[in-house]
């Protein structure tokens, strides 16, 4: 018999076909069935796996249900509205459930005893990069790498360099009081309506830019426009169904993203370009960027611009940090803002003892780092508000190997989902009171505040915890006090209460407040 190329071609393009067939097969079929029969023998429930959506379609019913109509002004139990998706399923199959992103099963952990063990854990249930999973959809990981990162952005958040970053919160604070003093005096009746989550998601964005980039912040402002396109794009990818290998095509969206991800990366490099060479000048190492391209560049206590040896992160590193800064400093703590002024525009007896305290603690001074820690009432107002509106509604960890969790044995290729504001309105960890709004539960600190301790989650627990946390509670804190100092404020009739979840829990309808002018 004759063997020709074509042949041979013909064989190699069918054995191709088949080898990739049966791993498709495995991935989108036999490996999620698997998976599925291993979390039904441990108890959990959900629905039967469907050729590569799986419960996609049922995700996004139950966001476009809630997100259909508000809620009532003085209801604060929102995780109906903000984690719709994840009502539909307890109410189908109760509390230990499993779902399907896609070909991916998520199963739902609320015990406290388990949420510590995955949250401790930082090895086995590790977490995707933020920047690189919204433009590409890929979970990346690296174990020593993050560590390695950890390490050196912790310096930007040592309590010397926050003292150092005061002035620049409260410069912008400042700017943004101005605004809404002329806005209060342009009126004939002492006070105005406006809504003011655009102005407070303006007033962290500069915050994060100056922290970040020092003089160069106004440069970092339009690389923060850019990221604030790639959230929407992303959002719009998470909540669409699922195509394996369509974000790799050459759509129309795929295209902005790939354009956004490239401009940004131009607009650092020239940033830190021009940077690594001012390090010992005016600017020195008092921002996030200093500290970073500072710390790289130390070699035996000494800097070396040029020795390419000593350089401990790449500029692509330095860039994703200075990325994850906006990410997670930026919209979190401007929800942190607005929650709490509506809260208080609701609770007026708190907003009366919180002015009264800021009053008494600085008085007609500017706000300082060391007089911030006096505000007890300001904190546990902040601690509540975080409690009801955690900017991250959830946190997920993924597991790549079969991994022992208490008693259960999980196979890899699970996702694990921690529904943190399921978990802080609990009234077996936070009372029968725990839908309400009681700032006085934390009087004797966060420690006290539960039957069960370390399962306060704003800013996760465990070495995964938020580094930026004092950063995100010294700006709420100045912010808070410049605004209650001059302002007094309540709902105005135009406001529609309707939390809602983007990457963080906002206003979807903005927050409409009116502001009466106090001094």
């Amino acid at each position: 018999m004759e063997v020709t190329v074509s042949s041979i071609v013909l064989s190699l393009a069918l054995v191709t076909f088949l080898t990739l067939a049966w791993k498709a097969l495995k991935l989108f079929w036999l490996r999620p069935k698997q998976i599925e029969r291993c979390l039904r023998e441990q108890g959990f429930k959900g629905n039967s796996y469907r050729f590569l959506y799986g419960d996609t379609k049922d995700y996004i019913s139950a966001i476009e249900e809630a997100r259909s109509k508000p809620m009532e002004a003085c209801d604060d139990t929102v995780g109906q509205r903000v984690m719709a998706f994840h009502r539909y399923f307890v109410d189908l199959h109760g509390k230990n459930y499993f779902n399907w992103l896609g070909p991916t099963p998520r199963l739902n952990i609320t015990d406290p005893k388990l949420v510590k063990e995955i949250l401790s854990n930082y090895e086995v249930f590790q977490k995707p990069t933020i920047t690189k999973l919204l433009l590409t959809g890929i979970f990346t990981y690296d174990s020593e790498k993050w560590a390695k990162h950890r390490k050196l952005v912790n310096l930007a958040f040592q309590i010397e360099k926050l003292k150092l970053m005061v002035p620049a919160m409260y410069s912008s604070c400042c700017q943004m009081i101005s605004k809404w003093e002329a806005l209060v005096y342009a009126s004939t009746k002492g006070s105005c309506k406006l809504d003011v989550w655009p102005y407070l998601s303006n007033l962290t964005g500069d915050v994060i830019s100056r922290t970040a980039f020092g003089s160069n912040y106004e440069e970092g402002k339009l690389i923060f426009q850019l990221l604030r396109e790639q959230n929407d794009f992303a959002l719009q990818r998470l909540q669409s169904s699922y195509i394996p290998g369509w974000r790799f095509l050459p759509t129309k969206t795929n295209k902005k993203l790939k354009k956004i991800y490239n401009e940004m990366g131009v607009l650092l490099h020239n940033i830190i370009n021009r940077r690594i060479g001012t390090l010992n000048g005016e600017d020195g190492d008092n921002d996030l960027l200093g500290i970073l391209l500072a710390t790289n560049l130390i070699d035996n206590d000494q800097r070396k611009p040029g020795n390419k040896k000593s350089i401990k992160l790449t500029i692509e590193e330095v860039i994703e940090e200075c990325k994850l800064f906006y990410q997670a400093g930026q919209e979190t703590t401007a929800d942190l803002l607005v929650w709490t002024m509506v809260l208080l525009s609701k609770n007026q007896k708190w907003q009366t003892l919180a002015r009264e305290e800021i009053l008494a603690v600085f008085g007609d001074n500017k706000p300082d780092f060391d007089r911030l820690n006096q505000l007890k009432t300001v904190t546990m107002i902040l601690h509540e508000t975080m409690r009801l509106y955690p900017p991250a509604p959830a946190l997920s960890r993924f597991i790549h190997r079969k991994t022992k969790l208490g008693g259960l044995v999980l196979p890899g290729g699970v996702e694990i989902f921690v529904p943190i504001m399921e978990i802080h309105n609990d009234p077996e960890i936070w009372g029968e009171d725990s839908k309400d709004f009681k700032p006085e539960r934390f009087f004797e600190g966060i420690s006290k505040a539960t039957k069960v301790q370390g399962i306060f989650l704003p800013f996760g627990w465990g070495p995964r915890i938020c580094i930026g946390q004092n950063f995100a509670l010294v700006e709420a804190k100045i912010a808070l006090a410049m605004i209650l100092k001059r302002f007094s404020f309540q709902l105005s009739p135009s406001y529609v209460h309707a939390p809602s979840i983007t990457l963080t829990v906002q206003p979807e309808h903005g927050a409409h407040l009116i502001l009466q002018k106090l001094f």
